[in-house]
């Protein structure tokens, strides 16, 4: 089993200064916000340099939150440095655009001279957008993911290049005796289709009760499947959640196909939060966790 272990590296310059900064946060859970409507969803790297935010690389994310009436809250951003609390900057929603329904996870779109994301929501809506000054966002299409079950509630769902083509990967969340369920496809990004080439259950060992199986994913550029799974048992919890690494992607032929761990055992365990969002972070073996613990707003950790 894949285990986290601290980066054995000569640093030097500005990435030395970026990783004591993160070796820093990574000893607590630090508050964002509270209040049931920011509560983290999904999350990812925000790279692009933006004139009215400064953060050092890979301290800058963009995370969404799950809210379903119009005027509250889609997307924001959220900056570290240090041992300062989270800054946290709310972005604008296109004013001629429905505001997304309940989404659930983001990915870094792993294409294109700007750089730009994907949000999915749990019907399987996914909304391609780009950060534009005055802290905004710029939609760029809107597209459904294929097959997806009516009563399917999706908390997952992510892109990368893997073996040089694109890879699209989404989750049913499953509770309790009902499954997750794990789907996994092709994307071609001048039609914006998905071609799905397999599925497959995942059901956790731990946590026990309440659980939600997939609360989020994140493939990394070999292959390997990331996966947070989390308890709700309800808005004042207690929440716990967990981190598994559960299988690989590969290309065989012109299709994707996926090798399961044979068994699964947490990464991390994690009590006291529901963890619905993680990011890898690129070269230095860490991922940041995201949470929307309800009433108790949304929280963030480094795990190595």
């Amino acid at each position: 089993m894949h285990k986290f272990q601290k980066p054995f590296v000569f640093l030097m310059g500005g990435f030395l200064i970026v990783l004591i900064s993160l070796l820093a946060f990574s000893r607590q859970w630090r508050q964002v916000k509270r209040g049931i409507g920011f509560g983290i969803s999904g999350m990812a790297i925000a790279q692009q340099p933006l004139s009215w935010i400064s953060c050092p690389p890979n301290a800058c994310f963009l995370v969404v939150h799950d809210n379903k009436n119009p005027g509250e809250g889609r997307v924001a951003l959220i900056s570290l440095e240090g041992d300062n609390s989270p800054e946290y900057f709310p972005l604008s929603w296109p004013p001629n655009a429905a505001y997304p329904v309940d989404l659930e996870s983001l990915t870094t779109v792993p294409f294109g001279t700007t750089p730009s994301f994907m949000a999915a929501s749990s019907n399987g809506t996914v909304y391609h957008f780009q950060l534009v000054p005055d802290r905004a966002v710029e939609l760029l299409e809107v597209f459904t993911l294929p097959e997806v079950d009516p009563e399917a509630n999706l908390e997952g769902f992510a892109l990368q290049e893997v073996d040089g083509q694109l890879l699209a990967v989404w989750a049913h969340r499953g509770q309790d005796e009902d499954p997750g369920i794990l789907y996994w496809g092709s994307f071609d990004p001048t039609t914006y289709r998905v071609s799905l080439h397999g599925s497959t259950i995942i059901r956790v060992p731990w946590p026990e009760n309440d659980v939600r199986h997939i609360s989020d994913i994140k493939v990394n550029p070999t292959g390997i499947l990331y996966l947070s799974s989390a308890t709700d048992p309800g808005d004042e919890g207690p929440f716990t959640s967990a981190v598994y690494v559960v299988g690989m992607f590969q290309l065989q032929g012109d299709r994707f196909g996926f090798q399961g761990n044979s068994s699964l055992v947490p990464l991390h365990r994690l009590p006291g939060h529901k963890v619905e969002a993680i990011e890898l972070l690129p070269g230095i073996s860490g991922i940041i966790l995201g949470t929307d613990d309800e009433i108790a707003g949304s929280s963030i950790f480094l795990k190595w």
